[in-house]
């Protein structure tokens, strides 16, 4: 585990940051790679302004130029976002919102979520790709032509997919190319780019099934099953690749590098990276106290699911806390030992997050309703899209009743091997009947008799006793169940309290030393002025 809590000065001083940046592209080149021209009519048909320019690290050395020629050739102010709040994968709308941008142009590598605030344009990088050799080592990988293949790859070599189906597509009949959609009004449709409520295909017409997910459509045949299916990936290794596996859990992955040009079948075992997330879901359910960390603002419902995580979380009678921090790492989460597990809501992309290097473990929100949502069970699928667990999605389901959720017995930790106190803190108490504990104390008799005889004053006394005891039964009985909620209330606080005074109690660091009465009182002295890397008084002891 990395040290989450201090690091070395020096360490950071002679720290040495590895940036892949590609070399400046020529002027000449500028039009091909970065479709200037296509941008400029994407500008001035929205009447464009100002225009937030998105770039990935690796292509900031090209950024400048780029900005040039379309300020240029647009008439339209053009801003640099070169560091992202998030992953570079994202738009960043909030970015482009600071400058008061019309519209978006995102370049390099893309998640393809959906964005709904402003126009966006995407313009991929066109990464070169070995046709032969990729073909070669398809062959190889696949030598059964009858073989059914999907091919999938990473959005910058999306320009050369076509002609890899054409030098194959003669040999094996039931190759399937998968094609780039995107969802919403504001994405503009261009080159290999096209919109999902638009396109209407002749396998559609036949009957197929159509399966869009992760910005890629493709068509199976009818009566078919994607199980039946293997995958061939055109990319390098990364987050896109582990996405498509975990997803697609029950399908043979095979993958082709065009920076290494070679071929190889994924040997990664996707059953123990499911158990390690399985793991995850264990330690959730043992959680009393959850972080959701915002890993993304400009993803279409984040909000909707961060509310749906709220309830989910409170009806498993756990607490809640939100955390909005830009990217993630060890010692930003480190700062919160009161937090027993934190859940990322982000692209399908960004989701999967290796926390094997964080104080505490880091969940999906699929994998938080695992742990929270009793009618939710484990099974071979595995949701990275968040937007499919929403209302209305392929993969929601409803929370339980409160009364199911009462009736749930208590289950056993496989990691600590304790009991789980099921809604400990949440659970309302049942209704009780009226004809309980509380008992009319000679109602009739004190009532009738008080009215006409003269009795002794220890007798009136008595009266005036059971007189007071008939009404305060009845206001009982009338307010039982508000007196109960309201005793109800008193001990979940209780019990709040004892379960924060226990986890201070095993706190080795609790605060400063207040030392009250022990530290002598001191007239203010003068301190320093200036600025920190130049004081008035430097090198002389203040007096």
């Amino acid at each position: 585990m990395a040290d989450a809590f201090s690091s070395s000065s020096e360490t950071v001083i002679q720290r040495v940051v590895d940036v892949k940046s590609k070399t400046n592209t020529p002027v000449d080149s500028l039009e091909e790679s970065y479709q200037i021209k296509e941008t400029c009519d994407f500008i001035r048909d929205r009447q464009c302004k100002k225009v937030a320019l998105q770039f990935p690290d690796e292509l900031l050395g090209d950024s400048v130029a780029v900005a040039v020629e379309i300020e240029r050739n647009s008439e339209a102010t053009a801003y640099i976002l070169g560091d992202t709040s998030y992953g570079s994968c994202c738009v960043d709308e909030v970015a482009a919102e600071h400058v008061g941008a019309d519209c978006i142009v995102h370049y390099g590598g893309s998640c393809l979520s959906p964005s709904t605030r402003l126009p966006l344009m995407y313009v991929f990088e066109r990464r070169a790709v070995d046709l032969d050799k990729c073909s070669s080592s398809f062959r190889e990988l696949y030598p059964d032509t009858q073989s059914p293949v999907i091919i999938l790859y990473d959005v910058n070599y999306v320009h050369a997919m076509n002609d890899l189906f054409t030098l194959l597509s003669q040999d094996y009949p039931n190759l399937v190319v998968s094609e780039l959609v995107v969802e919403g009004e504001q994405c503009y449709i261009h080159g290999w780019i096209k919109r999902q409520d638009d396109i209407i295909s002749m396998s559609e017409r036949d009957g197929s099934q159509v399966v869009c997910q992760f910005g890629r459509r493709f068509s199976l045949k009818s009566a078919s099953n994607i199980k039946d299916y293997e995958m061939f990936y055109v990319g390098r290794e990364g987050t896109t690749l582990t996405n498509f596996m975990m997803t697609w859990n029950r399908c043979l992955f095979s993958s082709f590098d065009p920076l290494t040009m070679t071929g190889r079948a994924e040997s990664v075992s996707i059953n123990r990276a499911l158990m390690k997330r399985y793991y995850a879901i264990e330690r959730a359910k043992d959680a009393n106290v959850v972080g959701i960390l915002v890993g993304t603002l400009g993803v279409a419902d984040y909000l909707s699911v961060i509310e749906q995580l709220k309830e989910t979380i409170r009806r498993a009678g756990k607490k809640s806390y939100m955390f909005a921090m830009g990217k993630l790492n060890v010692p930003k989460l480190a700062n919160f030992l009161e937090i027993d597990i934190f859940v990322l809501v982000a692209c399908p992309e960004n989701a999967l997050l290796d926390s094997s290097e964080f104080y505490k473990p880091v969940v999906t929100p699929f994998e938080m309703e695992v742990a929270c949502n009793k009618k939710r069970e484990w099974s071979e699928e595995y949701v990275t899209d968040f937007r499919h667990l929403l209302p209305g999605g392929r993969s929601h389901v409803p929370l339980a009743e409160q009364q199911e959720d009462d009736e749930e017995p208590p289950d056993v930790s496989l990691i600590t091997l304790s009991l789980r106190s099921h809604n400990l803190l949440l659970s309302e108490p049942a209704e009780q009947s009226c004809s309980s504990s509380v008992v009319l104390r000679n109602q009739t008799l004190t009532v009738a008799n008080s009215a006409g005889t003269t009795r002794s004053k220890r007798e009136l006394l008595i009266g005036q006793f059971d007189l007071f005891s008939v009404h305060m039964n009845t206001f009982l009985l009338k307010n039982i169940t508000h007196i109960q909620s309201l005793f109800y209330n008193i001990y979940k606080y209780l019990v709040c309290l004892l379960l924060s005074a226990s986890f201070l109690a095993e706190r080795s660091w609790r605060g400063l030393e207040q030392k009250l009465g022990e530290t002598p009182v001191v007239k203010a002295v003068k301190g320093r002025r200036g600025i920190a890397i130049a004081y008035e008084e430097e090198g002389t002891s203040l007096s």
